[in-house]
């Protein structure tokens, strides 16, 4: 017997996983945390397999779960597309995204390469900046998405990541301590100077620059250590008892207001790679 697999399950199903939880999907969604709850589980009956588990207080997918996320997206980007195709709702101009070089680097491509195979019609355009500078594209109406970065506690944060001493460990025991940085305004180059004069420990730029390429060489060559997440590099100071202890920081995605679909869709593309970093 054919099963099939309603599409309105699927959306509230990936909803959760994007949102985190139930409650948060409510407001994707716009049913009750009661009524989500009721449609996973016919979700799960009409798949006969349990799509996610509880870790404490944190709904997870199981390995069944995780195998039904990419197939219930596949299946969504279709009926949308079929929709959009019937009702003649393309976009007019082009897309334009906003992103921090972090995410540029390790993100974009990825992206891109999804959202072009769905919406092969759409021109793309992409600037890379600091957040504040993306956010006043946006503010202006240059930009319909951005992804960028924000203070920790960000109310709509779609992820947070700890900040991390990248370098040679040795550079790390000096006195004076070498620090390759980025020009301001820069949230990482303020946490790592803060958390230095809180600890006492004296500091020397030997290398600013406004290019990430240019940091991440100065690091690889051991010119100096600089405060990053791991999505940088993985040359984490092993020494951590030697330096003071840094913030997180939050990944933010901020979208315009009374987007188009398409906008709509790509937004949705950018928010799921950067809760998968």
């Amino acid at each position: 017997m054919v099963v099939n697999l309603p599409t309105e399950l699927l959306r509230s199903f990936t909803a959760i996983v994007d949102a985190g939880s139930m409650l948060k999907a409510t407001e994707r969604v716009f049913v009750t945390q009661s009524a989500l709850s009721l449609q996973m589980k016919r979700l799960e009956d009409l798949v006969q397999i349990p799509l996610f588990q509880r870790e404490g207080r944190r709904l997870t997918l199981t390995p069944a779960g995780q195998s039904l996320l990419g197939h219930a997206r596949e299946i969504l980007d279709t009926n949308d597309r079929a929709l959009q195709a019937l009702s003649g709702d393309v976009l007019a101009g082009p897309a334009r995204l906003g992103f921090v070089q972090d995410f540029a680097e390790t993100l974009l491509s990825g992206v891109l390469a999804r959202f072009t195979q769905l919406n092969p019609e759409t021109q793309v355009q992409v600037r890379v900046g600091n957040s504040a500078e993306l956010l006043e594209l946006m503010q202006a109406g240059q930009l319909d998405v951005v992804l960028c970065m924000s203070g920790q506690d960000d109310p709509i944060a779609v992820r947070t990541a700890p900040m991390l001493w990248l370098g040679r460990d040795d550079l790390a025991r000096q006195q004076v301590i070498p620090l390759a940085v980025l020009e301001r305004p820069c949230r990482f180059r303020d946490a790592a100077l803060a958390a230095l004069d809180q600890a006492g420990r004296p500091w020397r730029i030997v290398l600013e620059t406004p290019s990430l390429a240019a940091l991440r060489a100065a690091v690889d060559s051991g010119l100096g250590i600089t405060c990053r997440t791991t999505h940088f590099m993985d040359a984490v100071i092993g020494a951590h008892e030697a330096l003071p202890s840094l913030p997180h920081v939050a990944y933010v995605r901020h979208i315009r207001s009374n987007p188009h679909p398409t906008i709509n869709r790509l937004a949705d593309l950018i928010q799921t790679a950067a809760l998968e970093l």
